[in-house]
């Protein structure tokens, strides 16, 4: 009766909010508008940065760029807020070729101008973003009303913006702040609420969305151009969601993407040929466009998928993302434990012919790798997918600093402290029943569900004693445990056997792993190595108040502990292969042969996603090739290369007030250029610092183009602009010439002079309308 009572003053509470034009109640200031996660509002053009150390060579003429959620309506501190919401923001490091040849390193930030990001610019009365923050979508407080509420706030703002008048309308409501990646000429940014953006190199203008075909802004085809993504008819606009993780096979150079929406099939995939350097003799490659994938089960929160040469993994798991929950009282985000995790393998250009192996519960968001095993017959006898597995959702949650709404596979002891984000993934303690002492009565989200009260949580590993003795000696982590890990996981998926069989499942190390990156030239092969991020920490330094921050990078040795499972196999699901902690395995004897190698990060610096850069092949002899096909020698160095990563040091006063915690206006972050071979060595990896001119907040998915890539870029007519939104004369050439007399809107295409009276008064009509609307929505 009390929770009742609790959830029902809890639901009449953001009743009330939203109705008001407020939030609903959350933690007092956001931990994901707070330090290095505040958004910086300072854009830079092309800006020269100084430099410790040496900067290699190979990276000369390339550019490093990383995507993130900045948003630009950030009035409102007390709103709610998801480390996956803000405008899309691009901050990169070209490495000029100096005079004498030198690497000479520049910085450069740059929103990227979506039709949100542009419609907000030209609402200056808005006090919170335009789309409905995720973590209201996902908090089990939001009641259905203020969630309601909230998405038509947002369906009426979208619909103001088309009406006469408005600078801006809102075609897409992708914020396009995910990722960003290369293919075919052009630079794509990318977030699964829409299609990608093209952006040019180096100066991260934006060019246009891209629909499979081309993009806004560069010059049209002498051909007729087939229908883009999402095809034609009423729900075209869904079915151009793109994932924001598109493969780019290095063999082909096909670009493979899935489309993600809210009604059966739920996804559709499409094949995007890559044709800008065919000859006019060549045939026309086959592109494949929104074609169904049968089976999937509901609609879901499907962040990625797998591809190898020959086939093709997506996963139906039990995480829905379904605005149709409102109506069964439950969350559009859910997840549900009980049911399977759903695994969609097929040939590349087959999607019809689809099988799905099942497995326990659990959620992935990025995959590492996949890869095919071939007999000697050169049949594929199976797909392997290495992934990074988490055994709930509670990511989803801690990543908008919410508890998450239920316990997963095990009865939990309620500890009076603040859910942490990662202490659950990284802790590995056995958890018997005779651990401690329970005094469990239900569940502690029951009891408990707002940020400042108790939380389900375990003692960590590194504070648990010996049940038997009770003293303080510290017991072994049980890699067995299913509570709430976050692994580096490999799957193999039988193609010979009568029906789909999982022949192999297990963690291939029992740190808390995620944001994977690999050699690009391995991706869809057996790669070796396979890197990402960790912590050497219990509680990965973070808890519901503070926010996740990455202290550690990782380099995993997989088709090491993959040989080595195979001579003794772990449990299956819940086995692991190397069962040591990140402290015991910086602690290895012999760090340079060790399968598992942790980079620790100096005291009060953080690291983000790590990007692998390969070295430039040296002038030598061609290798022979090896029965398999490959180069010898090349799996003996597929670490040569760099790790590059943005850092940011929290101990200096100069970029953090110690105070409150919050950055300084001339706080600075450094890109760190680390040698991948010697990753084991600490500082004496780190090759070179670069001094960046302000901060990079702590963001998402980044990539590497190289010199070949911002060279080769198909050619732009122009580039979305600020202009016309916020008082000028439209869309600016490429070259950065004026936009004629006519006034261009932001997407481009001219428009035709002499509205007329009609036209006139409309515009004014629109605006009034406009102004009223906006002022009562804040």
């Amino acid at each position: 009766m009390e929770c009742s009572r609790r959830w029902t003053a809890a639901a009449a509470a953001a009743a009330a909010a939203a109705m008001a034009g407020d939030e609903a109640p959350v933690a007092e200031g956001e931990v994901y508008l707070e330090g290095n996660f505040a958004p910086i509002h300072q854009t830079l053009p092309l800006t020269p940065c100084s430099y410790t150390g040496t900067i290699p060579d190979d990276l000369v003429g390339g550019q490093y760029v990383r995507n993130g959620g900045n948003p630009v309506t950030n009035e409102d501190m007390g709103r709610d807020a998801h480390w996956f919401d803000g405008d899309g923001m691009l901050s990169g490091v070209l490495f000029r070729r100096g005079r004498d040849g030198e690497p000479e390193p520049e910085f450069v930030n740059q929103y990227i101008l979506t039709d949100v990001y542009l419609s907000t610019l030209a609402t200056p009365s808005l006090k919170s973003p335009i789309l409905p923050s995720i973590a209201t979508l996902v908090n089990p407080l939001s009641s259905l009303l203020y969630i309601c509420l909230r998405v038509f706030r947002t369906l009426l703002l979208v619909l103001l913006s088309h009406l006469p008048g408005s600078k801006q309308a809102i075609k897409k409501i992708s914020v396009a702040n995910t990722a960003i990646l290369y293919h075919d000429g052009r630079a794509l940014a990318t977030c699964e609420s829409g299609p990608p953006m093209r952006i040019a190199l180096p100066g991260l203008e934006t060019v246009g969305w891209y629909d499979g075909n081309r993009a806004e802004g560069e010059p049209a085809s002498s051909t007729p151009e087939e229908t883009g993504f999402g095809g034609e008819g009423i729900l075209s606009f869904m079915k151009e969601w793109t994932t924001a993780h598109p493969k780019v096979d290095p063999v082909t150079s096909e670009m493979l993407l899935f489309h993600s929406t809210f009604a059966p099939p739920y996804i559709h995939y499409s094949i995007i040929p890559a044709t800008q350097n065919l000859s006019p003799t060549s045939p026309n490659p086959t592109k494949l466009l929104n074609a169904p994938v049968p089976g999937v089960s509901s609609a879901k929160m499907m962040h990625d998928f797998g591809v190898s040469l020959t086939h093709t993994v997506i996963m139906d798991l039990p995480l829905s993302l379904d605005p149709l929950n409102l109506a069964k009282n439950k969350p559009v985000v859910a997840y549900d434990s009980s049911k399977s995790s759903r695994f969609g393998a097929f040939p590349r250009r087959e999607p019809n012919n689809v099988s799905w192996y099942e497995t326990d519960a659990c959620c992935i968001f990025h995959t590492a790798n996949t890869w095919d095993t071939v007999d000697e017959t050169g049949n594929v006898t199976s797909v392997n997918l290495l992934a990074c597995r988490l055994t709930s959702a509670s990511l989803v949650f801690s990543a908008g600093n919410i508890a998450a709404p239920q316990p997963t596979k095990r009865t939990a002891d309620a500890v009076t402290k603040a859910m942490p984000f990662f202490e659950r993934y990284d802790d590995d303690d056995a958890g018997t029943e005779n651990d401690h002492t329970s005094t469990h009565t239900g569940s502690a989200w029951e009891k408990a569900p707002l940020l400042e009260s108790p939380y389900i949580e375990r003692p960590s590993f590194l504070g648990r004693t010996s049940s038997t003795t009770g003293s303080s000696t510290l017991l072994p982590p049980d890699p067995t445990f299913e509570e709430d890990q976050c692994r580096l996981y490999y799957y193999s998926f039988s193609l010979m056997t009568p029906t789909p069989t999982i022949t192999h499942q297990y963690a291939l190390t029992a740190i808390p792993f995620e944001f994977p990156s690999l050699a690009p030239t391995r991706a869809m092969r057996p790669a070796r190595y396979i890197y990402g991020c960790t912590t050497t920490t219990s509680s990965f330094g973070a808890a519901l108040g503070r926010a996740v921050k990455i202290d550690a990078l990782v380099k995993v040795d997989a088709l090491a502990l993959i040989e080595r499972a195979q001579r003794s196999p772990p449990r299956s699901v819940s086995g692991c292969v190397d069962q040591r902690s990140v402290q015991q395995i910086m602690a290895s004897a012999d760090p340079a042969a060790d399968a598992v190698q942790v980079f620790k990060m100096p005291a009060g610096w953080y690291a983000q996603e790590p990007r692998f850069v390969p070295r430039r092949p040296r002038p030598s002899s061609p290798p022979s090739p090896s029965a398999s096909g490959e180069a010898e020698g090349e799996q003996h160095q597929e670490d040569d290369g760099f790790l590059l990563t943005y850092a940011f040091d929290e101990s200096d006063r100069r970029n953090v007030h110690p105070h409150d915690g919050e950055c300084a206006a001339s706080a600075a972050s450094e890109l760190w250029i680390v040698d991948a071979r010697r990753l084991w060595a600490g500082s004496a990896a780190v090759l070179a610092r670069v001094t960046l001119p302000q901060r990079v907040p702590y963001g998402l998915h980044g990539n590497w183009f190289a010199e070949a890539e911002v060279r080769g870029q198909r050619e732009i007519e122009r580039v979305r602009t600020l202009v016309g939104i916020e008082g000028g004369d439209g869309d600016r050439d490429r070259d950065g010439g004026g936009g004629g007399h006519g006034r261009r809107d932001a997407e481009g295409g001219k428009n035709k002079g002499g509205r007329g009276t009609e036209g006139t008064a409309l515009e004014k009509l629109g605006g009034r309308v406009r102004a009223v609307v906006e002022r009562a929505l804040g």
